[in-house]
């Protein structure tokens, strides 16, 4: 029997039960846009990390005080302008390009009734050039405001919209109580990225000169005559520096707060590349992860189809006499029904690419900054995943059809 005659008795026998074929596939259905529309997801969470940490400059570095690793030492020395200035020198860390200092206080602003209270960040004028950051309304800190250390404030939209009700609202010129100190708003920040895990809401966000910080604010000064910094935000001179610059300021800061062996540093150097890195793999891990509790449904839909075929095969055993009877082989049995199992699985798993298409479109809508979409490799996993149910869940029935006698099948009632 030919392939072309094979085929057309596996439609004509799957067309006079349309709605037991239906059913059938709905577990192919269901697991393949499942498995889609999660790895979809997925990649979608993952791109959205990615962007938002690019956002923050992907050769960055951040720089804090903590505790030492050793027991041997118990003295945490602070971060100090000191030690920026320094590191910002290329003769120093040639791999560094820019060095911008960061002290957060905690303060509350107020204006009129409407009171917020978060901690303000004091940073050095070239903040938003290392941070990549962009100006909405006004302008950032100048290097004339730290060094008077002015009154002035920059501010993010979601502080904008908490003090004033309208993030919209052209705010610089307006003033605001700080502690209890009048401020001038100067500029509001560009909208950012509403921010994960770590990162927090980008828009909340209330900068000063770090000098007002230091000086008006807050008692920052240290032995040394500097002034104790929370953050170095260090600019690589490109990405492909960062692992030099890590070194460099490793090696500068050890010296500087007389580490003596491996683990008493009291500093963490964070590279952002690295922390991309290490989410991006968690998310892949979790994607992963759920795309196997979802193909538990495609594990079901193939029971499904091997329930199906071998019910086939017993309704239509005296078919499958009569056709070996007048000299049909046991191969040839074994294709119609494997062929059949096959139909079953692959009109599942385009019916799941559908559905699979529908989720991530629904997904897009209530999630807007996730971008979904169906990608090739999706598409050829879940033809392949179909075609494998419908060939291994397939094969027993049909191996049982082609095993039959002839003179059993035809006595079968």
């Amino acid at each position: 029997m030919n392939l072309i005659e094979t085929l057309r008795i596996a439609l004509t026998s799957l067309l006079s039960n349309r709605l037991r074929a239906i059913l059938t596939t709905l577990g192919i259905i269901i697991g393949v846009g499942a498995v889609i529309g999660l790895v979809s997801l997925g990649r979608g969470v993952e791109d959205f990390i990615a962007s938002e940490f690019q956002a923050l400059g992907s050769n960055v570095l951040f720089v804090f005080s903590s505790a030492p690793a050793s027991t041997t030492r118990t003295k945490i020395d602070p971060i100090t302008t000191k030690e920026g200035t320094a590191l910002s020198n290329p003769a120093i860390a040639p791999s560094i390009g820019a060095v911008a200092m960061e002290t957060v206080v905690g303060a509350v602003i107020s204006s009129g009734q409407d009171a917020v209270q978060i901690g303000v960040s004091g940073v050095t004028p070239n903040y938003i050039d290392v941070r990549s950051w962009v100006m909405r309304d006004g302008a950032f800190i100048s290097e004339s405001d730290d060094a008077t250390s002015a009154r002035v404030l920059v501010l993010g939209t979601t502080l904008v919209e908490r003090l004033f009700g309208d993030k919209t609202i052209d705010a610089v010129g307006r003033t605001v109580s700080v502690n209890e100190r009048v401020f001038t708003i100067i500029g509001v920040l560009a909208e950012q990225g509403a921010g994960i895990g770590i990162i927090g809401d980008q828009n909340e966000v209330a900068f000063i000169p770090i000098s007002t910080a230091q000086t008006r604010m807050s008692s920052a000064r240290t032995r040394d005559g500097g002034y104790r910094v929370d953050v170095l935000h260090i600019q690589a001179v490109s990405e492909e520096a960062m692992n030099s610059a890590t070194r460099e300021v490793e090696t500068y800061l050890s010296d500087a707060h007389e580490v003596q062996f491996q683990g008493e540093q009291d500093f963490t150097i964070i590279n952002q590349a690295d922390l991309l890195s290490s989410l991006g793999s968690i998310t892949g891990i979790l994607t992963v992860f759920l795309s196997l509790i979802a193909g538990i449904s495609l594990l079901v839909g193939g029971i499904g189809i091997m329930n199906i075929m071998l019910v086939t095969v017993t309704e239509r055993t005296r078919e499958i006499g009569l056709r070996k009877a007048v000299g049909a082989r046991g191969g040839d049995i074994l294709l119609q029904f494997l062929i059949e199992s096959l139909i079953l699985s692959l009109l599942g798993g385009g019916l799941g690419i559908v559905l699979g298409w529908i989720i991530i479109t629904i997904g897009g809508l209530l999630v807007p900054t996730l971008i979904l979409s169906i990608t090739t490799d999706a598409i050829v996993l879940a033809t392949v995943v179909s075609s494998f149910i419908g060939v291994f869940f397939g094969l027993y029935p049909a191996s049982r059809a082609a095993r039959m006698r002839p003179i059993d099948a035809l006595r079968f009632e």
